[in-house]
């Protein structure tokens, strides 16, 4: 293709040293790697009954048999690209993609932890480090950075500091502190989100007990739920009259899918079309839900070609591909291949809006910018 191709949704994975600037008083309790006879070298986030194994953290290009939760998995053996930026690069070019958002991988797990000032000191310390392993390649490599929502104020802070340290979206927990993200105590927090130009990502895995919201039959089962949170997110959201309020906000449903949107907001408008009087009956909203859902909802998605089959159903201007690398969902190395199959009912303008030109606008990437970064790194 004739233009950079860009993953809306790439992660690290958290090194050791990644909370060395982390507050004092939490430097003990501090998410840390740990080697676990039996399993190799684990995650260990406080208030998880059990440590995280790491292979399924980097499984990017593996087969799907050799993604296995059996024997030792050991640091040294998953992606370099994952923590160290001057590997990235080459993983990105393997991969055909030219810059992607990236997100973090025990920073979702620490979403769910009770102490949310744990958390936010936690996500201090991780802004730092993300930002340093960004500036690397600040035009390759866009970093998303972490608020534990403790207070709205303190919300604002994190936004304002994120904008120093050039990181272009805020990833929050899907339960803040105080209330919930519908209450008119985080309108300020809003208002700081769209005048710093900063939107706003929720990442699915961050839910806490809701993020696998079925324990029935086996357990590949519980995978089926991991959107749940999203799609609650985005429909309380709405119903909340948020972007009612604040028509310019901007919000991402990150690794949630998108085939499963234009049900959702048929639904969503004959629950408000039909029941509103009786159980909404304060909801005031100037349009349909679905609406708001396709202005001031951005999607990111993988290998969903139900997504790209459906993209008219949608608002494709929302859509916004990516790679997931390294994670064990990630389409790294075949992308490319995997594009060609499932972008071919698109016309050539939604190609390019779904593969550079939607995630470009909403973070603010300079396409121009980027292309000579990439003619100057072939050349050299």
């Amino acid at each position: 293709m004739d233009y950079p191709i860009i993953s809306a949704d790439s992660h690290i994975v958290e090194p050791r040293g990644t909370y060395d600037r982390i507050d004092v008083k939490f430097r003990d309790r501090a998410p840390r790697i740990e080697y676990i006879p039996g399993k190799g070298d684990c995650y260990i986030v406080e208030g998880f009954k059990d440590p995280i194994v790491i292979i399924s953290i980097a499984a990017a290009g593996k087969k799907p048999e050799e993604i296995v939760e059996t024997g030792e998995c050991m640091w040294d053996s998953l992606h370099r690209g994952g923590w160290d930026p001057a590997y990235r690069l080459a993983d990105q070019e393997r991969d055909g993609i030219a810059a992607e958002i990236i997100y973090p991988t025990m920073g979702m797990a620490v979403c769910n932890a009770a102490d949310y000032d744990l958390k936010h000191a936690v996500f201090r310390a991780y802004n730092y480090w993300i930002a340093e392993y960004c500036a690397f390649s600040p035009v390759r490599m866009i970093g998303a950075g972490q608020t534990a929502m403790r207070t709205p104020d303190d919300g604002i802070k994190d936004l304002e500091n994120m904008k120093k340290l050039g990181l272009r979206t805020a990833m929050l927990p899907a339960y803040p502190q105080m209330e919930d993200y519908d209450s008119k105590i985080y309108d300020e927090f809003w208002a700081a989100s769209i005048s710093l130009g900063i939107p706003i990502s929720f990442h699915v895995l961050t839910g806490g007990r809701n993020n696998f919201v079925s324990e029935r039959g086996p357990r590949i089962n519980s995978l089926m739920g991991i959107i749940r949170t999203n799609q609650d997110l985005i429909a309380m959201l709405i119903y909340g009259g948020v972007f009612e309020r604040h028509p310019k906000l901007r919000t991402v449903s990150v690794e949630g899918d998108a085939g499963w949107v234009p049900h959702y907001m048929y639904r969503m408008d004959h629950q408000f079309n039909r029941h509103r009087h009786r159980m909404a009956p304060d909801v005031i909203l100037s349009k349909a839900p679905s609406d708001y859902f396709r202005e001031n909802v951005y999607l990111t998605f993988q290998d969903d070609w139900i997504a790209f089959k459906n993209v008219n159903q949608l608002n494709w201007r929302r859509l916004m591909w990516a790679n997931d690398f390294p994670h064990a969902d990630s389409t790294w190395p075949w992308s490319q291949g995997m594009l060609k199959e499932h972008s071919q009912d698109l016309s050539e303008e939604q190609k390019y809006a779904i593969l550079c030109g939607n995630v470009a606008e909403l973070y603010g990437i300079d396409i121009p910018t980027l292309t000579n970064e990439l003619r100057k790194k072939k050349a050299a």
